[in-house]
């Protein structure tokens, strides 16, 4: 079975990585959830568990019943990891090799094709940094799903948007060896 980790962070877009889940399972796939903190200030992980039918790993402290600390086995266990929606506090964190969460502890450890779907305020997204962390994970071989222009929460009309859900699915099967 192909296995997808699928790292959700803070974003008002996490709750589309709930549908992000069902249609992945849909495909057949295996899926593990890694959550930041933030993100489950915007859906539970109760969510992400129900969808998934496997325990949702949040922090390092809090066993999936694997005898090897969360981060590695969930590495190990990925096909594909996936990073959606993914902050500019996320993305930092991937450019700089920080590995102070759960899941950039994951991100650290796996050697699967690491697929990035940003969603955040275009004036983030346009930040200097931002498409300096963007850029470094480009030339590390990372897969970045645009986002897309429209609506953002903060009001206002412009690109960061997360990417339409089957952008980012065709960007796992581009970028996954095993499908």
């Amino acid at each position: 079975m192909f296995e997808v980790v699928l790292g959700v962070t803070g974003s008002i877009s996490a709750y589309k990585a709930a549908e992000l889940v069902r249609l992945m399972m849909k495909r057949g796939w295996g899926v593990s959830v890694v959550m930041t903190d933030a993100a489950t200030k915007f859906v539970t992980p109760l969510t992400f568990q129900t969808l998934s039918r496997r325990q949702v790993a949040i922090d390092s402290f809090s066993s999936l019943g694997e005898w090897e600390p969360n981060h590695i086995a969930l590495a190990k266990r990925a096909d594909a990891l996936v990073i959606a929606p993914c902050t500019a506090n996320v993305l930092a964190k991937l450019a700089c090799g920080i590995a102070d969460d759960e899941l950039s502890a994951t991100a650290i450890a796996c050697r699967a094709p690491l697929i990035v779907a940003p969603a955040m305020n275009d004036a983030m997204l346009e930040h200097p940094a931002t498409q300096a962390n963007l850029e470094t994970l480009r030339k590390r071989g990372a897969v970045i799903v645009s986002p897309e222009v429209g609506e953002l929460a903060c009001g206002v009309q412009g690109r960061g948007r997360l990417a339409d859900l089957s952008a980012i699915i065709e960007a796992i099967e581009g970028a996954a060896p095993k499908l």
